[in-house]
């Protein structure tokens, strides 16, 4: 659909791009991206017909840009210029409406029954029909962007040229308009090319990126390539982390502040701040931690700075435990989202806590453990599900900076530890009669103060693994003799 080979060239004597090469494919969402002043505006006025390059070809359709008179080209594109600050007295609808000159021949233009059509279709998928009687001087700058992307729309194009589409619009029109154009990509082969700022929306939304650096191509890939956080980090000059998307296969690039804590004034967790009753055990940090979990609430990935490990009876029932959990939390005083959340049915004073420190780092270990549910898992086919509060709570705080990999290999050592606890203990199923390797509702916590030393692993014979195994073995021998006692007695 749109081929560039070798151009450069730029305003006047001035080169702004350099030997540009690339091609965009029917019905493609296509990306340009680059820091201000690396050559993006140019190239798609370049693209639009508006510069001349000094050098090399611009193909449309297998036809050099040249060749294409206004209004032929104006039949295959449209374009919508980031500032759109000049406009006259015009209602909404008529403003949309000079998006159909191109199809209209003559002096004397004809409006057409199509034309009609065309006009309140765009308005509407646009959201501005409500306004379409309106003087375009009434509006705000996002709903004016939305009506010239409109009269963009009306032209019909083949292909569509966007300069930062979604400035000056809100949240939800970002979406729907990002939603909309993939959509016409797919459904009407609309190729589109767009300039983005915003390295998420173009991550989530483009089949292609093209990223520029002082007017030449860095690299014309896939987003997944090209969002990589060294690239990224290179060519804006900023600290980024690169993350996947919780919901969808894209790449998301997050901005790293710079640290406000100091050399000597770690946050350190420890004894000093939990706090137990026989309702609840809490502990509360003073900043959030990055946590991962399998908490009633707060499960999954998050930063958290309340923590609570709740007692109900063994018969706890409810329709909607989150929710219920949610109503607790909030009647303790604390948010929910700021909150993880466990249940047990074990006895709290049962609990038992360990600080361990080795050099530049600790941790903080926290277990509450009892074994009425014990379950082999190498044979719990032989058991009914049915959902009980947990038995086995671990917590594990670290303070030092984790990485995500060791997030998830401090779980598999913390668990490896556990079940050698049991083991040790001869803990077994009484089902099957076998050793058991858990609880069937066992619940694990790992926060990080992500300060101070970076860890970058924690396999069971690294630093911060050997120091995992020895608190959970430690804690969890120590609960489960207090739990068996006060079952004996």
């Amino acid at each position: 659909m749109i081929g560039v080979t070798n151009v450069s060239g730029g305003y006047s004597s001035v080169s702004v791009l350099k030997d540009i090469s690339f091609s965009v494919k029917k019905g493609q969402l296509f990306g340009i991206l680059g820091p201000n002043g690396s050559g993006k505006t140019t190239l798609l006025k370049m693209l639009s017909g508006v510069l001349t390059a000094n050098n090399g070809e611009i193909l449309i359709k297998g036809h050099s840009i040249s060749s294409y008179s206004s209004k032929k080209l104006a039949k295959v594109m449209a374009v919508l210029p980031q500032n759109t600050t000049e406009f006259f007295s015009y209602t909404v609808k008529e403003t949309v409406s000079l998006g159909r000159y191109a199809h209209q021949d003559g002096w004397f233009n004809t409006w057409s029954e199509k034309d009609e059509i065309t006009v309140q279709k765009v308005m509407e998928q646009t959201g501005i029909i409500e306004y379409q009687h309106h003087s375009i001087q009434q509006l705000s700058g996002g709903e004016r962007q939305r009506v010239f992307l409109a009269q963009a729309l009306a032209q019909e194009p083949e292909i569509l040229l966007l300069d930062e589409p979604t400035n000056h619009l809100d949240l939800s029109y970002q979406k729907e308009l990002l939603d909309l154009l993939k959509r016409w990509t797919k459904e009407q082969e609309l190729t589109v090319l767009s300039i983005f700022h915003d390295l998420n929306l173009a991550g989530l939304y483009c089949d292609q990126l093209l990223l520029l650096k002082d007017g030449q191509i860095n690299i014309d890939s896939y987003p997944n390539e090209v969002l990589k956080e060294e690239r990224i980090k290179n060519v804006y000059q900023t600290e980024i982390k690169k993350h996947p998307h919780p919901h969808v296969p894209a790449p998301q690039m997050l901005l790293l502040p710079d640290s406000e804590y100091q050399e000597g004034h770690l946050l350190e967790i420890n004894e000093s701040f939990l706090s137990s009753t026989e309702e609840c055990i809490v502990l509360v940090s003073p900043e959030p931690l990055k946590t991962m979990s399998s908490g009633v609430i707060g499960s999954g990935s998050g930063w958290y700075q309340n923590f609570i490990n709740r007692h109900v009876a063994k018969t706890y029932n409810c329709s909607n435990h989150r929710e219920e959990m949610k109503d607790f939390i909030q009647d303790l005083g604390y948010g929910p989202s700021d909150t993880v959340g466990m249940m047990t049915a074990v006895n709290l004073g049962d609990v038992s806590y360990e600080f361990y420190q080795d050099g530049e780092f600790s941790i903080f270990v926290v277990v509450t453990a009892g074994v009425g549910n014990a379950i082999d898992a190498s044979k719990s086919e032989l058991h009914s599900y049915e959902l009980e509060p947990g038995t086995i709570n671990t917590w594990v705080f670290v303070n030092g900076k984790i990485t995500e990999e060791a997030f998830i290999q401090s779980i598999m050592t913390a668990t490896e530890s556990k079940v050698k606890v049991l083991h040790d203990q001869k803990v077994k199923d009484s089902v099957t009669g076998t050793l058991a390797t858990g609880t069937s509702t066992d619940s694990i916590l790992i926060a990080s103060t992500q300060q101070g030393k970076e860890l970058e692993y924690a396999g069971t014979i690294t630093p911060l693994g050997k120091m995992i195994s020895k608190g959970i073995y430690e804690c969890t021998t120590n609960a489960l003799n207090l739990y068996r006692k006060r079952v004996k007695t």
